[in-house]
């Protein structure tokens, strides 16, 4: 399977907002877009608001990550505002996991978990067969730019022997530091798809289409991809 990359628009330049999403609609394979409620993490990002605004330019499938305390809130804004995949911290639905991701699958739309650097391919094992996506973070959620964590890559080619082993149909992802200097280490792991930010597209280049390319560009050089 050929990689799969999904911009994270919290990193996008919001005051071009439609020029940016306009010149990424035929090379991105997802958008990703972070909602925190600065209580799980400290930090406030984007909104349902923002996918239904999104959702007047794209097509792409937008997939929503929510750092939130409570996702049964806000998964339900998320689906009327037009999510098409949307995954949540299992740490913040213990008790009602199965519900939140038959909530999502009831609606017509694809689900996932996402798991911190701390928590184990294996915690998924209940409930793997329902889900679409798991998104590995490479950092601690919350903010941009921090170290990245070589062990998350364990982790993904667990979750690929484990989807192997079981013939489940999730797509691995992985967030966080996704850029020039650990292209070639995460694409040992197998992943999926590769979350980019700052560092691995919008900070290349102001014009969103050449910063696509050269981000592309890197990406083979580093992988022979």
């Amino acid at each position: 399977m050929h990689a799969k990359f999904s911009p994270s628009l919290m990193c996008m330049d919001l005051t071009q907002f439609r020029e940016q999403i306009l010149a990424m609609n035929n090379k991105a394979d997802f958008y990703h877009v972070d909602i925190m409620d600065g209580n799980y993490v400290r930090n406030i990002t984007l909104s349902p608001f923002f996918i239904e605004n999104l959702k007047k330019i794209t097509t792409v499938p937008i997939d929503v990550h929510l750092m939130v305390n409570h996702p049964e809130d806000i998964i339900p804004l998320c689906l009327n505002a037009g999510a098409d995949i949307i995954s949540f911290h299992p740490e913040t639905a213990n008790n009602k996991i199965f519900r939140l991701l038959n909530l999502i699958k009831d609606a017509g739309r694809k689900c996932g978990v996402v798991l911190n650097p701390a928590t184990p391919a294996e915690s998924i094992s209940e409930y793997a067969h329902l889900l679409d996506k798991v998104t590995v973070m490479s950092v601690d959620p919350g903010y941009a730019g921090q170290k990245f964590i070589p062990q998350s890559l364990r982790k993904i080619k667990k979750l690929i022997s484990m989807r192997e082993n079981n013939n489940y149909h999730y797509l691995t992802e992985i967030d966080g530091s996704c850029n020039e200097k650990t292209f070639a280490r995460i694409a040992t792991s197998g992943v999926d798809v590769y979350i980019v930010g700052t560092s691995g597209l919008f900070s290349l280049h102001s014009d969103i289409g050449l910063a696509w390319d050269r981000m592309l560009d890197i990406f083979r050089n580093q992988t022979d991809h």
